[in-house]
């Protein structure tokens, strides 16, 4: 039994028959159909660029060749470790093994008014909604400086719209790259005429029936109303574990797993709503949980190979891994291997940031933890094997200026 059908669920019941798991697969997933690629829905598909077909994950006969039961529609409320089975809103489902890939529900604010024109970008009807909206001259506000917000951002100022950005934190992208690093990538927004905000505090959004503004207290501590004829909401995501309260795991941002993604006797979790201890970076982070394209997928593939394991007996295997992640924004291609918490020190190793092509490396505990590459892949991808290896500082910096060269 899979919960979740989008990347990290598919990836799953991909692997389990790749392994010629031969019995029942069921697949249990609130929405109509979660078989697209997300990072579109903030670029290419938002901007109209791509249309549906463009965003599947699979063609639907290599869908149909996986001989899967499908349950789109279909909403888990509650698990049940002691007698293997999970209740729906479509009735109750036994499992052997199952496995939690149930992502993550965007964030809305606080007293967030139901106006038109206020959007969230998480589905594919979300990003639909919000592209049927975005004409040249509009006025969009986009409340958060994140990754999706900021793709959002590009999107709509390529598409002629007047794109401001609200970001409580002193810069964008603080949680991703630190504020040094978030300022200077997100250099290329000032420069195609996006009004990024930082230390601003929203207090509510206005309007009826349709949004006209949003009201903050500015960086001087001043009230003020934000004109807008659309706002998107893009304060992140909380893992989707409401449903399994009082099932007896373990929830804290995300689902408590042991090293090899299991959080109960004969049940795993894969993709956004993982919480797990990663050996590769326990100097600085004892457990993780990364919203990421590549670690959904492989985590969705390692999930079911543990998965069959238990089933048989075997030993199960730890899941360690450098995350991944990149961003496309207006020209720039942003790359990040690694990580960024807790960097004691940031250097740029390769380029300039008055560029706009430039590359960034991340230590802490004098090794490498992270590597930031703006437009930069030759520097980025190689660096993997320096952070697997736990390569100190004096010797990744070596190897970047011989690459340098």
């Amino acid at each position: 039994m899979i919960v979740g059908g989008s990347l990290a669920g598919l990836r799953a019941a991909e692997t389990l028959r790749a392994h010629d798991f031969t019995a029942d697969i069921s697949v249990i997933c609130s929405e109509r159909d979660s078989l697209y690629d997300r990072p579109p829905l903030s670029k290419k598909f938002l901007a109209g660029e791509w249309d549906a077909d463009r965003i599947r994950l699979r063609k639907a006969d290599e869908i149909d060749k996986l001989a899967v039961d499908w349950r789109f529609g279909t909403t888990a409320t509650a698990l049940d470790i002691t007698n293997k089975t999970i209740a729906t809103t479509n009735g109750d489902v036994p499992y052997d093994a199952a496995i939690i890939a149930t992502g993550g529900a965007v964030r809305r604010l606080p007293d967030q008014p139901d106006y038109t024109g206020i959007h969230v970008l998480r589905t594919i009807d979300d990003s639909i909604a919000l592209r049927d909206e975005l004409q040249a001259g509009k006025k969009l506000v986009v409340i958060g400086a994140g990754f999706i917000g900021l793709e959002a951002a590009a999107t709509a100022c390529a598409k002629g719209c007047d794109v401001t950005v609200l970001e409580g934190l002193p810069a964008p992208l603080i949680r991703g790259l630190g504020e040094t690093m978030g300022r200077l990538v997100t250099r290329v927004h000032a420069d195609n005429g996006v009004n990024i905000r930082c230390n601003v505090r929203v207090e509510s959004i206005v309007g009826g029936p349709r949004v006209s503004g949003v009201r903050i207290i500015n960086e001087l501590g001043v009230s003020e109303l934000v004109a807008a004829d659309l706002v998107l909401v893009g304060i992140g995501v909380a893992p989707a574990t409401s449903w399994l309260d009082g099932s007896g795991l373990i929830i804290n941002d995300g689902i408590v797993c042991d090293a090899n993604l299991q959080c109960a006797p004969n049940v795993f979790a894969a993709g956004d709503v993982t919480r797990w201890p990663n050996a590769l970076f326990a100097d600085i982070e004892p457990t993780m949980r990364v919203e990421h394209w590549t670690t959904a997928a492989e985590q969705g593939a390692h999930a079911a190979t543990n998965a069959i394991a238990h089933l048989k007996g075997q030993p199960l295997a730890p899941y360690a891994a450098v995350p991944f992640f990149w961003s496309d924004q207006f020209t720039a291609r942003i790359q990040f291997l690694g990580r960024s918490t807790n960097a004691s020190d940031v250097r740029v190793v390769a380029g300039s940031p008055d560029d706009g092509k430039f590359a960034a490396a991340y230590f802490a505990n004098d090794r490498l933890i992270g590597i930031l590459g703006v437009s930069m892949p030759r520097v980025v991808m190689p660096a993997r094997k320096l952070l697997e290896t736990h390569t100190p500082t004096v010797t990744a910096l070596a190897h970047f200026a011989e690459a340098n060269q």
